[in-house]
């Protein structure tokens, strides 16, 4: 059997890949790209936006600072309080900023939504073809397929003139949520046995809108979650170069491939379940203390509870606390204030505000917790995604589409670091290294013989294949 075959292949890597841990530490090896302290090496500079977290003192020691966001120089809190002060909504201006460089006057930003909006519908036949006729059960699967696929419905794919990859790339941020929407209905059709709404989208509405009418089979929505989604796009929209997926496509960007494969590569780092998919591990953890705390407004019975999380007594007995942690904000993450803010309107809305006050005790509680029962020199604060899920279940987006909407919101960071890397980059990343292994000398082929260990692993697995049945 061909899975005998695969197991036995299996074993025999295995056997090869293990790598001292001691090594790294001898070699000074930066595992993740990170120095020790948490600060991330350094491998290249960026005007697009930066994640501050701490300083670097006198003594070139890390002093955390309260999280600022900032897009293009601007602080992202200052663009969401204008936002809703004029009530606009801003993803597409946050889009247009983060690729131009320039906050928009309102003449050029009406320009840019009737061009989102002219090219928010699919080339023809794409849904037909490319969408219902291969459906996936992972959305962001089907979304790196459609990336994919526009290569072929691009009448001049491989031209790298900044013009034409900016027109790719703007295209790319129209489109995203156009294709996850449809993604997902056809997952509902094909996997969940659920009737399928395909829904055209309206050019005179924006990404937050447009997304929330081609989910929904009545195709309706309030101003506020409207508004809300719209919050979440702009605060997910760009976080530096150095996260794993905007890196990635740096990466690729600088192996000078076209627009289409770099940001294929760039939703398959974000699917990543370290990456992309966290606020869904929150949803699971809310979940599970909802079922256990039975007075949620009960602190002591709530950080009890905690801390059996904590300690690997409940849940996935892992001891994290999901939603909690940053690898770069310590004492604040801007973003979880503001969709935190935002959210107990909708929560009011909804009639869930139960639930919400939950999640604000365990915001509080938790950084405690989790620094009482392993100590260390630093405290951690509630991240983005503590909040983030909490605010698609009251949209009533389905989990499966949690991640996409991630995606569908970085597009616009990434499309401006692809630009960068090819306009400021302009080399090919290639890092070291260390070979350990070292020389061994060729055996020829008579003279080969099986690893023993291994054989008889692989007899012990081995599964008859003559012999009488039961």
């Amino acid at each position: 059997m061909d899975e005998n075959i695969i197991k036995r292949l299996s074993d025999i890597a295995m056997s090869n890949d293990p790598i001292d841990q001691s090594l790294y530490e001898k070699y000074d090896v930066k595992r993740g790209l990170r120095h020790a302290d948490g600060r991330g090496v350094l491998v290249g500079l960026t005007s697009i936006g930066d994640a501050i977290g701490y300083e670097i003192d006198k003594d070139d020691k890390k002093v955390a600072v309260p999280g600022r966001l900032i897009y293009r120089g601007y602080n992202v809190e200052d663009i969401v309080h204008d936002v809703e002060k004029s009530h606009q909504y801003g993803y597409e201006q946050v889009a247009y900023l983060l690729l131009f460089g320039q906050l928009p006057t309102k003449n050029q930003l009406e320009e840019f939504q009737e061009l989102l909006g002219r090219l928010r519908a699919l080339p023809e036949y794409f849904t037909e073809d490319m969408i219902m006729k291969a459906p996936s059960s992972d959305i962001m699967n089907k979304i790196a397929r459609g990336v994919l696929a526009s290569y072929s419905y691009d009448p001049d794919p491989e031209n790298r003139d900044i013009s034409n990859i900016l027109r790719q790339c703007i295209e790319l941020t129209s489109r995203f949520s156009t294709l996850a929407a449809y993604g997902y209905q056809a997952k509902r059709r094909y996997y969940d046995g659920k009737s399928m709404y395909i829904h055209n989208p309206k050019p005179e509405l924006c990404t937050a809108e447009n997304f929330l009418r081609l989910i929904r089979s009545d195709k309706q929505y309030t101003p506020l979650e409207a508004e809300l989604l719209d919050l979440s796009l702009i605060l997910h929209a760009e976080h530096g170069g150095g996260n794993n997926s905007s890196f990635t496509i740096h990466v690729v960007s600088s192996a000078d491939t076209d627009t289409y494969s770099a940001v294929a590569a760039a939703v398959g780092s974000l699917k990543g379940s370290r990456h992309g998919g966290a606020n869904i591990r929150v949803m699971e953890m809310m979940d599970d203390i909802k079922k256990n705390v039975k007075d949620w407004a009960n602190e002591s019975e709530i950080r009890n509870y905690l801390v059996k999380i904590a300690s690997k007594q409940a849940f996935d007995r892992t001891g994290l606390i999901y939603g909690q942690g940053h690898g770069v904000y310590t004492i604040s993450d801007p973003r979880a204030t503001l969709l935190r803010n935002k959210a107990s309107e909708l929560a009011k809305e909804k009639g869930v505000e139960e639930e919400f006050h939950l999640y604000n005790i365990i915001e509080r509680l938790a950084p405690d917790v989790l620094f009482e029962l392993h100590g260390g020199k630093k405290r951690i604060c509630t991240n983005v995604d503590f909040y983030s899920g909490f605010v698609y279940s009251m949209l009533g987006i389905p989990r499966e589409l949690y991640t996409p909407l991630f995606a569908i919101s970085r597009i616009a960071g990434w499309s401006a670091h692809r630009i960068e890397e090819i306009v400021a980059g302009r080399r090919i990343y290639r890092p070291a290294y260390k070979g350990i292994a070292g020389e061994r000398r060729y055996v020829p082929m008579d003279q080969r013989v099986e690893n023993k260990i291994l054989q008889v692993k692989q007899e012990e697995n081995r599964v008859p294949t003559t012999g009488p049945s039961d």
